[in-house]
């Protein structure tokens, strides 16, 4: 573990691929940890500690302590990562005073901690107006105005060649998306008002109806094919693995070498969606491709990287892909996810239980049904289609 007390060492530390923080050990079951930013920023402290109780580790998001710098950063995050322990010893974690909005989304993370949760906090709730709203002060006109700001917020797409950073208009579906965190955080600690009036705080966070439209564009087999003899050298393999497992792109790019277990054909898949590491079995081909990305590599090493050996990230793979899809005429929108979607898209009209294609591609049973029980509906038309005599 580091020692996160002496300043030299704490700014080497690079950013893990799973999003924990660096670790250093206080006393048995309790600890504090430092995060560092992926954009050269002030980092992210951290408290663990056990809870003897719920026979688990409790969490807490202590922040950057931006006002802090030096020594003072670290011996704050100790007494403050100290008294959270003392809290979760003392049984007391649950009667926590909670007096704002930011305090009830910290206490959401250190219940269930989620990168997706806390940065959704970090950029539209911390900072803004909604953070300092007394709790029992809330009303729909607060989280009214709290949405009208993030509709209009731009949306990150990505950053150019030179580093300057591009944006778009956000989509409903992201409103919707951004909307959960904090719904959930305040649910947590709050009963809904009255319905159609000022106190009920829930009706101003209801999402978007109609936002989260099914995925239309779908690549067969040989517009696949076509898409990965039209790629560059180094980012191929990486695509072909999206066409041969229903991944995340961002959870592809995270794969280590240690996640692949050859002699038992299992893949692990740590760094996804819902952060929960799952394991899939895969067939000998599918084995014998994620064996060639490691071969001459060590365990810590990345599966797939670019040229220059850097991990692929999304900044990094859009360029090229999209590159590709006009060389070959493409349809217009086809992107990493299209495979994805393409992948499952697949699997269900093979008749894969939706239970299993669920699993596999880290997505809930619902989900599946949402975007994709259509396709399982024409085939059994199909299918009943055949019975006329």
């Amino acid at each position: 573990m580091p020692d996160l007390s002496k300043i030299g060492k704490r700014e080497n530390l690079k950013p893990r691929s799973d999003k924990e923080p660096h670790w250093q050990r206080l006393q048995a079951g309790w600890y504090v940890g430092y995060r560092p930013s992926r954009r050269g920023g002030k980092g992210s402290w951290f408290a663990r500690a056990y809870d003897e109780d719920a026979r688990k580790y409790r969490r807490k998001n202590l922040g950057p302590y931006g006002t802090l710098s030096g020594h003072d950063v670290f011996a704050t995050a100790k007494r403050d990562a100290e008294a959270f322990a003392e809290l979760v010893e003392a049984g007391g974690l649950r009667t926590e005073k909670l007096d704002t909005v930011e305090d009830a989304c910290r206490a959401y993370l250190s219940d269930k901690p989620g990168p997706i949760a806390e940065g959704v906090f970090r950029r539209h709730v911390y900072d803004d107006a909604i953070a300092k709203v007394k709790l029992d002060k809330l009303r729909k006109h607060h989280l009214r105005a709290w949405r009208k700001r993030l509709e209009n917020a731009p949306a990150l797409i990505t950053r150019s060649k030179d580093g300057e950073p591009r944006f778009k208009t956000r989509a409903a579906s992201t409103v919707n998306r951004d909307m959960v965190p904090l719904r959930a955080a305040l649910w947590r600690v709050l009963s809904p008002g009255t319905p159609n009036t000022d106190a009920a705080w829930q009706e101003a966070l209801k999402p978007i109806k109609g936002a989260d439209r099914r995925r239309d564009v779908y690549l067969d087999r040989p517009e696949r094919k076509k898409l990965l003899a039209a790629l560059p050298e180094d980012i191929e393999p990486f695509v072909r693995g999206l066409c041969l497992l229903p991944l995340r792109p961002g959870a592809l790019a995270a794969l280590k070498v240690s996640n692949f277990d050859k002699r038992t054909r299992t893949l692990t898949i740590g760094a996804d969606k819902n952060g929960i590491p799952r394991q899939i079995s895969v067939p000998e081909t599918i084995a014998g491709f994620l064996a060639e990305q490691c071969k001459s590599k060590l365990p810590s090493a990345s599966m797939f990287v670019r040229a220059d050996g850097v991990p692929w990230s999304k900044d990094k793979w859009k360029g090229p892909i999209k590159d590709a899809v006009k060389v070959v005429r493409l349809p217009q929108g086809t992107s990493a996810y299209t495979l994805r979607h393409s992948v499952i898209t697949d699997l269900v009209r093979a008749g894969l239980p939706i239970l299993t294609v669920a699993q596999l591609s880290d997505t809930s049973v619902a989900m599946i049904e949402k975007h994709y029980g259509h396709l399982v509906r024409n085939d059994a038309e199909h299918a009943l289609a055949q019975l006329a005599l």
